[in-house]
């Protein structure tokens, strides 16, 4: 994978909308909650791209999705949404009840 396919965790989670502001990506990441591939990470700077799985807690719900792309900015979330795919989650649990 060409490394312009990568980017910053923290920076990821920020433009895909999962937190309001890099602070707050920073915070989630450094608290060592988070999981990329299944092993536990800590540091921000970890670069994700495509094919990567993302395991969370967010708002009281474990998120799981898959990066589909990098994105170039933090646009509107329709646009966010195309980042990703729910893997398990608030979105997926609601539907198996």
């Amino acid at each position: 994978m060409d490394t312009r396919d990568r980017l910053r965790i923290d920076k990821w989670l920020w433009q895909a909308r999962f937190v309001k502001s890099r602070p707050l990506a920073v915070e989630l990441v450094s608290s060592g909650h988070l999981r990329l591939n299944g092993r536990k990470i800590d540091k921000p700077g970890r670069p994700v791209g495509p094919g990567d799985v993302l395991t969370f807690a967010l708002q009281g719900q474990v998120r799981v999705v898959r990066i589909l792309a990098c994105g170039t900015r933090r646009g509107p979330a329709t646009e966010a949404a195309t980042l990703y795919e729910v893997l398990e989650g608030p979105e997926t649990a609601a539907e198996t009840v």
